[in-house]
């Protein structure tokens, strides 16, 4: 006797399984790459990681995660850059949930009043992404504003998702002082050159520095937002005493020709006294 079957069901379930196989390695992976990373005595407020596929940056990205006391974070503010859609401000999520490799996460709404979304996890904090367009210095002070409020309360932790230079034809981004060294050294000297200014967290250098060098950090305008915010808690007499560090940094290849390419991943970490 034959029987029908359903093919559909068997699929979903092959789906299910390899997924289910492919979030245990990760995991697994993860968990290295974070017991690998040198703990500071202060936890982060907020921290500046990578974003590129987890292969080519997830061991630089440990150092700034493991940063993180999750026991003491409620709310998780993710600003990363707009790709694909120009923006002149910031923009919000419609979407219902968030699939990752390891567990979804539910968008809800009105968890946070001005922003009017939060996206919850099984680990029972909430999670605000922002998508930061291209902004001007008088918008990323202004949004600097509204978010330093969150930035000062010790319930949240920012996330500023950003890669550093992105150099090569490809990118038609070519930038190379030959007085550094070789094309990735050059490369190295101008990420940490900003790298610099941003452990000063001074903002208008910052900006400075990108309009001479013209860098292709994709998470120049969250970087920015997060230096108003900083330079905006500092000048309004909370007490607060801030610092920040970059604890690694890390190319995908060391281009030695014009014909080559590569990207440059930082981890950093804001930590309050």
């Amino acid at each position: 006797m034959g029987s029908d079957i359903d093919m559909d069901a068997l699929n979903s379930i092959t789906f299910d399984r390899e997924e289910k196989v492919r979030g245990d390695v990760l995991n697994r992976q993860l968990g290295e790459w974070l017991s690998d990373a040198a703990v500071a005595p202060k936890p982060a407020r907020a921290i500046i990681a990578p974003h590129a596929g987890y292969v080519y940056c997830g061991a630089c990205g440990a150092n700034a995660y493991r940063q993180v006391d999750a026991s003491r974070v409620k709310r998780v503010f993710i600003l990363g850059p707009s790709h694909h859609v120009r923006l002149s401000g910031c923009a919000l999520t419609a979407t219902e949930k968030y699939q990752t490799p390891l567990y979804d996460l539910i968008v809800d709404i009105g968890n946070v009043s001005f922003l009017c979304i939060s996206v919850f996890s099984s680990n029972n904090f909430t999670v605000v992404p922002v998508l930061v367009g291209s902004l001007t210095t008088d918008k990323e002070q202004l949004y600097g504003k509204i978010f330093s409020k969150y930035l000062a309360d010790p319930d949240n932790l920012f996330v500023i998702s950003s890669d550093f230079c992105h150099w090569g034809q490809r990118f038609n981004y070519t930038f190379y002082d030959e007085s550094s060294g070789e094309i990735w050294q050059s490369i190295e000297a101008l990420d940490r050159m900003g790298m610099n200014i941003i452990e000063h967290l001074d903002p208008v250098k910052f900006s400075e520095y990108l309009k001479k060098y013209q860098n292709t950090i994709c998470g120049r305008y969250p970087i920015g937002v997060l230096l108003n915010a900083v330079d905006y808690i500092a000048k309004n007499g909370n007490g607060f005493k801030m610092s920040f560090k970059f604890l690694k940094y890390a190319q995908s290849s060391k281009c030695k020709s014009m014909r080559e390419s590569s990207v440059s991943y930082a981890a950093g970490a804001l930590t309050f006294q």
